[in-house]
Protein backbone atom coordinates (compact mmCIF):
# COMPACT_ATOMS: atom_id res chain seq x y z
CA UNK A 1 0.00 0.00 0.00
CA UNK A 2 1.16 2.90 -0.14
CA UNK A 3 1.75 1.51 -0.80
CA UNK A 4 1.91 0.87 0.20
CA UNK A 5 4.22 -2.17 -0.80
CA UNK A 6 6.48 0.76 -2.17
CA UNK A 7 9.51 0.67 -4.64
CA UNK A 8 12.61 0.91 -2.17
CA UNK A 9 13.22 4.44 -1.56
CA UNK A 10 16.81 4.65 0.34
CA UNK A 11 17.50 7.89 2.79
CA UNK A 12 20.42 7.77 5.49
CA UNK A 13 24.06 7.95 5.76
CA UNK A 14 26.64 5.36 5.31
CA UNK A 15 27.32 3.96 8.93
CA UNK A 16 29.56 0.83 9.80
CA UNK A 17 29.09 -2.23 12.20
CA UNK A 18 30.93 -5.11 13.95
CA UNK A 19 28.18 -7.87 14.76
CA UNK A 20 30.64 -9.81 16.41
CA UNK A 21 30.47 -8.37 19.88
CA UNK A 22 32.08 -10.22 23.25
CA UNK A 23 29.94 -11.55 25.65
CA UNK A 24 26.39 -10.60 23.59
CA UNK A 25 23.90 -12.87 22.50
CA UNK A 26 22.50 -12.25 19.21
CA UNK A 27 19.39 -10.30 20.17
CA UNK A 28 21.81 -7.70 21.87
CA UNK A 29 23.86 -7.67 18.84
CA UNK A 30 20.68 -6.68 16.98
CA UNK A 31 19.50 -4.18 18.88
CA UNK A 32 22.46 -2.40 19.30
CA UNK A 33 22.71 -3.01 15.37
CA UNK A 34 18.86 -1.13 15.53
CA UNK A 35 19.81 1.60 17.89
CA UNK A 36 22.64 2.84 14.98
CA UNK A 37 20.35 2.04 12.25
CA UNK A 38 17.00 4.66 12.82
CA UNK A 39 20.22 7.43 13.28
CA UNK A 40 21.51 6.65 10.27
CA UNK A 41 18.67 6.09 8.16
CA UNK A 42 17.37 9.49 9.68
CA UNK A 43 14.14 7.41 11.14
CA UNK A 44 12.31 8.87 13.81
CA UNK A 45 11.26 6.05 15.73
CA UNK A 46 10.75 1.88 15.51
CA UNK A 47 9.64 -0.83 17.11
CA UNK A 48 11.06 -4.54 16.65
CA UNK A 49 9.73 -7.24 18.04
CA UNK A 50 11.60 -11.29 17.45
CA UNK A 51 9.88 -14.45 18.09
CA UNK A 52 11.98 -17.75 18.41
CA UNK A 53 11.10 -21.49 19.31
CA UNK A 54 7.80 -19.91 21.10
CA UNK A 55 9.62 -17.29 23.18
CA UNK A 56 9.51 -13.58 22.96
CA UNK A 57 13.45 -12.93 22.24
CA UNK A 58 13.55 -9.20 21.54
CA UNK A 59 10.92 -7.10 21.85
CA UNK A 60 12.04 -2.79 22.14
CA UNK A 61 11.64 0.47 21.01
CA UNK A 62 13.91 2.63 19.65
CA UNK A 63 13.55 6.28 19.37
CA UNK A 64 10.94 8.67 19.26
CA UNK A 65 7.05 8.51 18.80
CA UNK A 66 7.13 12.23 17.39
CA UNK A 67 10.41 14.28 16.25
CA UNK A 68 10.76 17.21 18.52
CA UNK A 69 9.02 15.27 21.29
CA UNK A 70 10.69 13.11 23.86
CA UNK A 71 7.94 10.49 24.57
CA UNK A 72 9.78 6.99 23.28
CA UNK A 73 8.89 4.19 21.28
CA UNK A 74 8.19 0.75 23.32
CA UNK A 75 6.97 -2.45 22.36
CA UNK A 76 3.29 -1.48 23.32
CA UNK A 77 3.54 2.13 20.92
CA UNK A 78 0.72 1.75 18.02
CA UNK A 79 2.07 1.94 14.50
CA UNK A 80 -0.27 1.99 11.05
CA UNK A 81 0.30 -1.22 9.75
CA UNK A 82 -1.12 -0.68 6.78
CA UNK A 83 -0.99 -3.63 3.94
CA UNK A 84 -0.12 -6.19 6.70
CA UNK A 85 -3.82 -5.69 7.08
CA UNK A 86 -4.56 -8.18 3.38
CA UNK A 87 -3.11 -11.31 5.86
CA UNK A 88 -5.87 -10.85 8.32
CA UNK A 89 -8.42 -10.87 5.45
CA UNK A 90 -7.05 -13.40 3.40
CA UNK A 91 -7.62 -15.34 7.62
CA UNK A 92 -11.08 -14.06 7.38
CA UNK A 93 -12.11 -15.68 4.46
CA UNK A 94 -10.27 -18.78 5.16
CA UNK A 95 -12.12 -18.70 8.86
CA UNK A 96 -15.40 -18.61 6.75
CA UNK A 97 -14.17 -21.47 4.57
CA UNK A 98 -13.48 -23.54 7.75
CA UNK A 99 -17.75 -22.96 8.58
CA UNK A 100 -18.00 -24.46 5.41
CA UNK A 101 -19.82 -20.89 4.28
CA UNK A 102 -17.84 -20.18 1.04
CA UNK A 103 -14.72 -21.91 -1.11
CA UNK A 104 -11.19 -20.25 -2.43
CA UNK A 105 -12.48 -20.69 -5.91
CA UNK A 106 -15.90 -19.60 -5.50
CA UNK A 107 -16.60 -17.19 -7.95
CA UNK A 108 -16.63 -13.53 -7.11
CA UNK A 109 -19.98 -12.93 -8.56
CA UNK A 110 -21.83 -15.72 -6.61
CA UNK A 111 -21.45 -13.47 -3.31
CA UNK A 112 -21.57 -9.55 -4.76
CA UNK A 113 -23.94 -10.30 -7.94
CA UNK A 114 -23.28 -6.61 -9.08
CA UNK A 115 -19.43 -6.89 -9.46
CA UNK A 116 -17.72 -5.94 -12.45
CA UNK A 117 -14.59 -5.64 -14.02
CA UNK A 118 -13.46 -4.04 -17.20
CA UNK A 119 -13.79 -7.57 -19.21
CA UNK A 120 -16.78 -9.26 -18.96
CA UNK A 121 -15.04 -12.48 -19.19
CA UNK A 122 -13.14 -11.93 -16.65
CA UNK A 123 -16.39 -10.67 -14.38
CA UNK A 124 -17.55 -14.15 -15.05
CA UNK A 125 -14.69 -15.81 -13.85
CA UNK A 126 -12.79 -14.43 -11.25
CA UNK A 127 -12.51 -16.23 -8.27
CA UNK A 128 -12.02 -15.00 -4.19
CA UNK A 129 -8.92 -16.69 -4.67
CA UNK A 130 -7.74 -13.90 -7.89
CA UNK A 131 -8.24 -11.33 -5.61
CA UNK A 132 -6.28 -12.63 -2.80
CA UNK A 133 -3.18 -13.79 -5.26
CA UNK A 134 -3.01 -10.29 -7.57
CA UNK A 135 -4.15 -11.84 -10.14
CA UNK A 136 -7.20 -10.32 -11.52
CA UNK A 137 -4.96 -8.33 -15.01
CA UNK A 138 -5.13 -4.98 -13.25
CA UNK A 139 -1.59 -3.75 -13.09
CA UNK A 140 -0.13 -3.04 -9.16
CA UNK A 141 -1.71 0.31 -7.76
CA UNK A 142 -4.49 0.19 -10.46
CA UNK A 143 -6.78 2.59 -9.26
CA UNK A 144 -5.28 3.20 -5.87
CA UNK A 145 -6.58 7.17 -6.69
CA UNK A 146 -9.77 6.48 -6.41
CA UNK A 147 -10.11 5.70 -2.31
CA UNK A 148 -6.96 7.65 -1.59
CA UNK A 149 -8.32 10.47 0.34
CA UNK A 150 -11.66 10.82 -1.34
CA UNK A 151 -15.16 10.24 -0.48
CA UNK A 152 -15.79 7.11 -1.79
CA UNK A 153 -17.38 4.17 0.21
CA UNK A 154 -15.95 0.79 -0.03
CA UNK A 155 -18.63 -0.31 -2.05
CA UNK A 156 -18.68 2.73 -4.32
CA UNK A 157 -14.73 1.77 -4.77
CA UNK A 158 -15.18 -1.49 -5.84
CA UNK A 159 -18.00 -0.65 -8.17
CA UNK A 160 -15.30 2.28 -10.13
CA UNK A 161 -12.98 -0.89 -10.55
CA UNK A 162 -15.21 -1.97 -13.75
CA UNK A 163 -13.55 1.22 -15.80
CA UNK A 164 -10.29 0.36 -15.25
CA UNK A 165 -8.46 -0.97 -17.70
CA UNK A 166 -6.21 -3.98 -17.38
CA UNK A 167 -2.82 -3.97 -17.88
CA UNK A 168 -2.17 -7.61 -18.15
CA UNK A 169 -4.39 -10.75 -19.19
CA UNK A 170 -6.58 -12.41 -16.56
CA UNK A 171 -4.10 -14.61 -14.32
CA UNK A 172 -0.76 -13.62 -16.56
CA UNK A 173 0.83 -12.16 -13.65
CA UNK A 174 0.74 -10.35 -10.58
CA UNK A 175 -0.67 -6.86 -10.39
CA UNK A 176 -0.81 -5.95 -6.78
CA UNK A 177 -4.57 -4.41 -5.62
CA UNK A 178 -5.71 -2.98 -2.92
CA UNK A 179 -8.97 -2.17 -4.40
CA UNK A 180 -9.47 -6.37 -5.09
CA UNK A 181 -8.63 -7.09 -1.66
CA UNK A 182 -11.56 -4.44 -0.70
CA UNK A 183 -13.83 -6.70 -2.79
CA UNK A 184 -12.54 -9.64 -0.38
CA UNK A 185 -13.24 -7.60 2.80
CA UNK A 186 -17.18 -6.76 0.85
CA UNK A 187 -17.70 -10.76 0.36
CA UNK A 188 -16.68 -11.45 4.54
CA UNK A 189 -19.03 -8.96 5.01
CA UNK A 190 -22.03 -10.45 2.90
CA UNK A 191 -20.99 -14.40 3.72
CA UNK A 192 -20.75 -13.65 7.84
CA UNK A 193 -23.66 -11.10 7.95
CA UNK A 194 -21.13 -8.74 10.23
CA UNK A 195 -19.04 -5.52 8.91
CA UNK A 196 -15.25 -6.35 7.89
CA UNK A 197 -14.17 -4.47 11.09
CA UNK A 198 -16.13 -6.18 13.60
CA UNK A 199 -15.34 -9.67 12.22
CA UNK A 200 -11.77 -9.06 12.42
CA UNK A 201 -12.15 -7.76 16.31
CA UNK A 202 -14.62 -10.40 17.40
CA UNK A 203 -13.34 -13.45 15.07
CA UNK A 204 -9.11 -12.73 15.33
CA UNK A 205 -8.23 -9.79 17.59
CA UNK A 206 -10.22 -10.41 20.71
CA UNK A 207 -8.88 -14.25 20.88
CA UNK A 208 -5.44 -13.25 20.09
CA UNK A 209 -5.59 -10.64 22.89
CA UNK A 210 -4.53 -8.26 20.32
CA UNK A 211 -6.18 -5.41 22.50
CA UNK A 212 -3.83 -2.62 20.98
CA UNK A 213 -4.93 -3.36 17.35
CA UNK A 214 -7.50 -0.72 15.75
CA UNK A 215 -9.33 -1.18 12.34
CA UNK A 216 -9.55 2.21 12.47
CA UNK A 217 -7.06 5.39 12.77
CA UNK A 218 -10.45 6.72 14.57
CA UNK A 219 -9.72 4.72 17.49
CA UNK A 220 -5.94 6.04 17.99
CA UNK A 221 -5.29 7.81 20.86
CA UNK A 222 -3.09 10.18 19.62
CA UNK A 223 -1.81 11.61 23.29
CA UNK A 224 -1.04 8.59 24.17
CA UNK A 225 1.32 5.39 23.48
CA UNK A 226 0.81 5.89 19.30
CA UNK A 227 3.34 7.09 16.73
CA UNK A 228 3.28 10.28 14.77
CA UNK A 229 3.99 9.62 10.86
CA UNK A 230 6.78 11.45 9.22
CA UNK A 231 7.92 12.05 5.66
CA UNK A 232 11.16 13.65 5.11
CA UNK A 233 12.67 16.65 2.64
CA UNK A 234 16.52 16.94 2.35
CA UNK A 235 17.33 14.58 5.22
CA UNK A 236 14.97 16.22 7.58
CA UNK A 237 11.77 14.46 9.13
CA UNK A 238 8.63 16.36 9.77
CA UNK A 239 5.48 15.09 11.47
CA UNK A 240 1.88 14.84 9.63
CA UNK A 241 -1.17 14.26 10.02
CA UNK A 242 -2.85 10.68 10.26
CA UNK A 243 -5.09 10.37 6.96
CA UNK A 244 -7.94 7.77 7.75
CA UNK A 245 -7.97 4.91 5.31
CA UNK A 246 -11.15 3.24 6.63
CA UNK A 247 -12.81 3.55 3.00
CA UNK A 248 -9.86 0.77 1.97
CA UNK A 249 -9.99 -1.15 5.59
CA UNK A 250 -9.79 -5.00 4.19
CA UNK A 251 -6.77 -3.76 2.50
CA UNK A 252 -4.56 -1.46 4.93
CA UNK A 253 -6.57 0.15 7.83
CA UNK A 254 -5.10 -1.98 10.24
CA UNK A 255 -3.13 -0.12 13.07
CA UNK A 256 -1.25 -2.75 15.70
CA UNK A 257 1.61 -2.45 17.83
CA UNK A 258 5.26 -4.97 17.77
CA UNK A 259 3.58 -6.58 20.79
CA UNK A 260 0.26 -7.53 19.16
CA UNK A 261 1.82 -8.54 15.76
CA UNK A 262 3.84 -10.89 17.61
CA UNK A 263 0.83 -12.59 18.73
CA UNK A 264 -0.17 -12.73 15.04
CA UNK A 265 3.22 -14.02 14.39
CA UNK A 266 2.81 -17.01 16.90
CA UNK A 267 -0.52 -17.61 15.54
CA UNK A 268 1.28 -18.31 12.50
CA UNK A 269 3.74 -20.76 13.77
CA UNK A 270 1.11 -22.63 15.90
CA UNK A 271 -0.22 -23.56 12.77
CA UNK A 272 -3.55 -21.28 13.65
CA UNK A 273 -3.69 -22.49 16.84
CA UNK A 274 -2.43 -20.32 20.39
CA UNK A 275 -2.78 -20.79 24.27
CA UNK A 276 -5.19 -24.16 23.21
CA UNK A 277 -7.31 -21.89 20.90
CA UNK A 278 -7.74 -22.66 17.63
CA UNK A 279 -8.61 -19.89 15.46
CA UNK A 280 -7.81 -20.97 11.54
CA UNK A 281 -7.13 -24.92 10.32
CA UNK A 282 -3.98 -25.81 9.43
CA UNK A 283 -5.09 -26.99 6.36
CA UNK A 284 -5.82 -23.17 5.74
CA UNK A 285 -3.01 -22.02 6.21
CA UNK A 286 -0.96 -24.55 4.41
CA UNK A 287 -3.33 -23.19 1.59
CA UNK A 288 -2.33 -19.05 2.14
CA UNK A 289 1.43 -20.05 2.80
CA UNK A 290 1.00 -21.88 -0.91
CA UNK A 291 2.70 -19.86 -3.81
CA UNK A 292 -0.40 -18.84 -6.45
CA UNK A 293 1.32 -16.41 -8.55
CA UNK A 294 5.14 -16.67 -9.65
CA UNK A 295 6.91 -13.15 -9.08
CA UNK A 296 9.92 -12.75 -10.80
CA UNK A 297 13.52 -13.06 -9.35
CA UNK A 298 15.57 -10.16 -10.55
CA UNK A 299 19.24 -9.98 -11.59
CA UNK A 300 19.98 -7.96 -8.90
CA UNK A 301 18.22 -10.12 -6.67
CA UNK A 302 19.80 -13.09 -8.24
CA UNK A 303 23.23 -11.34 -7.69
CA UNK A 304 22.55 -10.03 -4.05
CA UNK A 305 21.33 -13.18 -2.62
CA UNK A 306 22.14 -16.22 -4.29
CA UNK A 307 20.18 -18.22 -1.98
CA UNK A 308 16.96 -16.86 -3.70
CA UNK A 309 15.43 -19.09 -6.09
CA UNK A 310 12.15 -18.33 -6.15
CA UNK A 311 9.45 -15.41 -4.99
CA UNK A 312 5.70 -16.00 -4.96
CA UNK A 313 2.51 -14.40 -3.79
CA UNK A 314 0.08 -16.72 -1.92
CA UNK A 315 -3.17 -15.35 -0.20
CA UNK A 316 -2.37 -12.35 1.70
CA UNK A 317 1.45 -13.69 2.16
CA UNK A 318 4.78 -13.46 -0.11
CA UNK A 319 7.28 -16.15 0.18
CA UNK A 320 10.63 -16.84 -1.43
CA UNK A 321 13.29 -18.83 -0.13
CA UNK A 322 16.33 -17.76 1.92
CA UNK A 323 19.59 -19.93 2.87
CA UNK A 324 17.70 -23.16 2.38
CA UNK A 325 14.38 -22.35 4.00
CA UNK A 326 11.40 -21.17 3.48
CA UNK A 327 9.91 -17.40 4.11
CA UNK A 328 7.07 -15.79 4.52
CA UNK A 329 6.33 -12.22 4.95
CA UNK A 330 4.29 -9.11 4.05
CA UNK A 331 5.05 -5.18 4.26
CA UNK A 332 2.96 -2.26 4.32
CA UNK A 333 3.22 1.15 3.42
CA UNK A 334 1.29 3.87 4.97
CA UNK A 335 1.48 7.94 5.25
CA UNK A 336 4.45 8.28 6.81
CA UNK A 337 5.02 4.73 8.05
CA UNK A 338 6.12 1.75 6.90
CA UNK A 339 5.93 -2.46 8.44
CA UNK A 340 7.44 -5.35 7.71
CA UNK A 341 5.86 -9.10 9.08
CA UNK A 342 8.06 -11.91 8.34
CA UNK A 343 8.01 -15.64 9.80
CA UNK A 344 9.85 -19.10 9.17
CA UNK A 345 8.69 -21.80 10.22
CA UNK A 346 11.07 -24.61 9.83
CA UNK A 347 13.16 -22.08 12.16
CA UNK A 348 10.21 -21.20 14.55
CA UNK A 349 11.09 -17.49 14.28
CA UNK A 350 9.02 -14.77 13.74
CA UNK A 351 9.82 -10.90 13.83
CA UNK A 352 8.03 -7.16 12.94
CA UNK A 353 9.72 -4.39 12.14
CA UNK A 354 7.46 -0.70 12.75
CA UNK A 355 8.87 2.78 11.93
CA UNK A 356 6.75 5.99 11.92
CA UNK A 357 8.75 7.57 8.38
CA UNK A 358 8.38 7.12 4.85
CA UNK A 359 11.88 4.72 5.21
CA UNK A 360 13.00 1.52 3.58
CA UNK A 361 15.09 1.03 6.85
CA UNK A 362 13.24 -2.25 7.56
CA UNK A 363 14.40 -3.57 4.67
CA UNK A 364 18.18 -3.94 5.43
CA UNK A 365 16.97 -4.63 9.01
CA UNK A 366 15.20 -7.83 7.70
CA UNK A 367 17.88 -9.38 5.81
CA UNK A 368 19.99 -8.64 8.89
CA UNK A 369 17.55 -10.80 11.24
CA UNK A 370 17.22 -13.34 8.77
CA UNK A 371 21.25 -13.73 8.63
CA UNK A 372 21.59 -13.84 12.17
CA UNK A 373 19.28 -16.77 12.81
CA UNK A 374 19.58 -18.53 9.25
CA UNK A 375 23.39 -18.63 8.89
CA UNK A 376 27.00 -17.22 9.37
CA UNK A 377 26.72 -14.11 7.22
CA UNK A 378 27.82 -10.93 8.51
CA UNK A 379 26.82 -8.59 5.69
CA UNK A 380 25.97 -5.12 6.79
CA UNK A 381 23.34 -4.60 4.49
CA UNK A 382 22.68 -0.69 5.64
CA UNK A 383 26.14 -0.47 4.79
CA UNK A 384 24.98 -1.53 1.20
CA UNK A 385 21.91 -0.21 1.05
CA UNK A 386 23.13 3.07 1.73
CA UNK A 387 25.91 2.58 -0.96
CA UNK A 388 22.90 2.10 -3.74
CA UNK A 389 20.88 5.38 -2.43
CA UNK A 390 24.09 7.72 -2.67
CA UNK A 391 24.19 5.82 -7.02
CA UNK A 392 20.50 6.44 -6.83
CA UNK A 393 20.66 10.67 -6.11
CA UNK A 394 23.45 10.46 -8.55
CA UNK A 395 20.91 9.49 -11.06
CA UNK A 396 18.19 10.92 -10.31
CA UNK A 397 19.65 14.51 -10.48
CA UNK A 398 21.07 13.51 -13.97
CA UNK A 399 18.16 12.99 -14.83
CA UNK A 400 16.57 16.54 -13.34
CA UNK A 401 19.35 17.64 -15.85
CA UNK A 402 17.59 15.98 -18.95
CA UNK A 403 14.21 16.89 -17.80
CA UNK A 404 15.14 20.48 -17.85
CA UNK A 405 16.68 20.35 -21.13
CA UNK A 406 13.50 19.45 -22.95
CA UNK A 407 12.04 23.12 -21.53
CA UNK A 408 11.56 25.18 -23.97
CA UNK A 409 11.33 28.97 -22.60
CA UNK A 410 9.69 32.01 -24.21
CA UNK A 411 6.21 29.59 -24.63
CA UNK A 412 2.58 30.90 -24.18
CA UNK A 413 -0.81 29.53 -24.09
CA UNK A 414 -2.74 28.90 -27.01
CA UNK A 415 -5.87 29.67 -25.63
CA UNK A 416 -6.52 32.58 -22.47
CA UNK A 417 -6.55 31.03 -18.88
CA UNK A 418 -10.74 31.57 -18.69
CA UNK A 419 -10.77 28.80 -21.75
CA UNK A 420 -8.65 26.18 -19.88
CA UNK A 421 -11.55 26.60 -16.68
CA UNK A 422 -13.75 23.79 -16.88
CA UNK A 423 -14.74 20.28 -15.33
CA UNK A 424 -13.29 17.26 -16.75
CA UNK A 425 -14.53 13.54 -15.85
CA UNK A 426 -13.27 10.54 -15.67
CA UNK A 427 -15.60 7.36 -15.56
CA UNK A 428 -13.44 5.55 -13.23
CA UNK A 429 -12.34 7.96 -11.03
CA UNK A 430 -14.73 10.97 -11.31
CA UNK A 431 -14.59 15.15 -11.38
CA UNK A 432 -11.64 17.48 -11.58
CA UNK A 433 -12.38 21.51 -11.63
CA UNK A 434 -9.77 23.65 -13.39
CA UNK A 435 -11.23 27.62 -12.53
CA UNK A 436 -9.45 31.01 -12.70
CA UNK A 437 -8.76 32.95 -9.36
CA UNK A 438 -7.80 35.93 -9.41
CA UNK A 439 -5.96 35.14 -12.90
CA UNK A 440 -4.32 31.96 -11.88
CA UNK A 441 -5.89 28.77 -12.76
CA UNK A 442 -6.33 26.36 -9.78
CA UNK A 443 -7.03 22.40 -10.00
CA UNK A 444 -9.04 20.46 -7.96
CA UNK A 445 -9.84 16.89 -7.76
CA UNK A 446 -13.68 16.76 -6.47
CA UNK A 447 -13.80 13.42 -4.83
CA UNK A 448 -10.37 14.07 -3.29
CA UNK A 449 -10.56 17.85 -1.24
CA UNK A 450 -6.61 17.15 -0.71
CA UNK A 451 -5.88 17.09 -4.40
CA UNK A 452 -5.92 20.37 -4.73
CA UNK A 453 -3.04 23.00 -6.42
CA UNK A 454 -2.55 26.59 -8.40
CA UNK A 455 -1.36 25.80 -11.90
CA UNK A 456 1.71 27.33 -12.68
CA UNK A 457 2.64 27.97 -16.33
CA UNK A 458 5.52 25.53 -17.39
CA UNK A 459 5.33 25.79 -21.49
CA UNK A 460 2.95 25.64 -24.40
CA UNK A 461 -0.51 24.44 -22.61
CA UNK A 462 1.17 22.17 -19.72
CA UNK A 463 1.62 23.90 -16.11
CA UNK A 464 3.13 21.99 -13.41
CA UNK A 465 1.11 21.74 -10.33
CA UNK A 466 1.82 20.63 -6.44
CA UNK A 467 -0.35 18.69 -3.85
CA UNK A 468 0.80 20.95 -0.74
CA UNK A 469 -1.44 18.50 1.69
CA UNK A 470 -0.06 15.80 0.02
CA UNK A 471 4.03 16.41 0.65
CA UNK A 472 4.93 12.86 -0.12
CA UNK A 473 4.12 13.54 -3.73
CA UNK A 474 6.36 15.48 -6.22
CA UNK A 475 5.47 18.55 -8.34
CA UNK A 476 3.82 17.51 -11.32
CA UNK A 477 2.19 18.54 -14.96
CA UNK A 478 -1.22 18.98 -15.97
CA UNK A 479 -1.55 19.31 -20.22
CA UNK A 480 -4.21 20.51 -21.74
CA UNK A 481 -5.10 18.63 -25.11
CA UNK A 482 -6.50 21.50 -27.35
CA UNK A 483 -9.05 20.52 -30.46
CA UNK A 484 -10.59 23.02 -32.64
CA UNK A 485 -9.83 25.75 -30.15
CA UNK A 486 -11.17 24.51 -27.51
CA UNK A 487 -9.15 22.61 -24.21
CA UNK A 488 -11.08 19.27 -24.97
CA UNK A 489 -8.59 17.05 -22.27
CA UNK A 490 -6.50 17.44 -19.54
CA UNK A 491 -3.64 15.00 -18.89
CA UNK A 492 -2.44 14.77 -15.38
CA UNK A 493 1.53 13.09 -14.29
CA UNK A 494 2.76 13.48 -10.93
CA UNK A 495 5.72 11.24 -11.08
CA UNK A 496 5.88 8.40 -8.73
CA UNK A 497 5.85 4.84 -7.05
CA UNK A 498 2.35 4.81 -5.80
CA UNK A 499 -0.51 6.39 -8.10
CA UNK A 500 -0.63 6.74 -12.10
CA UNK A 501 -2.17 9.64 -12.69
CA UNK A 502 -2.19 8.95 -15.99
CA UNK A 503 -4.64 5.72 -15.83
CA UNK A 504 -7.32 8.53 -15.19
CA UNK A 505 -8.69 9.83 -18.56
CA UNK A 506 -10.27 12.96 -17.79
CA UNK A 507 -12.46 15.01 -20.68
CA UNK A 508 -14.31 17.85 -20.62
CA UNK A 509 -17.77 17.79 -20.03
Amino acid sequence: MRKLFRIICFTGILFSFTCFSFGQNKEEILSDYFNKAILQWNVPGMAVGIIHNNSTVLLEGYGVRETGRPEKVDGNTVFAVASNTKSFTATAIGILIDEGKLNWDDKVTDHLPWFRLYDPYVTEHITIRDLLSHRSGLVTFSGDLIWYGSIYNREEIVRRAAFLKPGNGFREKFGYSNIMYLAAGLIVEKVSGLSWDKFITQRILIPLNMNNTFTSVNRLDLKGNTAIPHNAVNDSAFSIHYLNWDNIGPAGSLNSSAADMLKWLQLQLGKGTINGKTIISEKRLREMYSPQTIQNVSPFSERTWPSTHFKSYGLGWSMMDYHGRKVISHSGGYDGMISYTCFVPEENLGFVILTNQNSSLYYPLAYKILDTYLSDSTTDWSDFFLNLQKSAKEDEEMQKKNDSLSFIPGTTPSLALKDFAGTYHSIAYGDVVVELRKDKLHLQFVPSPMFSSNMVHWQYNTFTIKFDQVPSLPEGKAAFIINEGKAEKILIDVPNPDFDFTELEFNRL
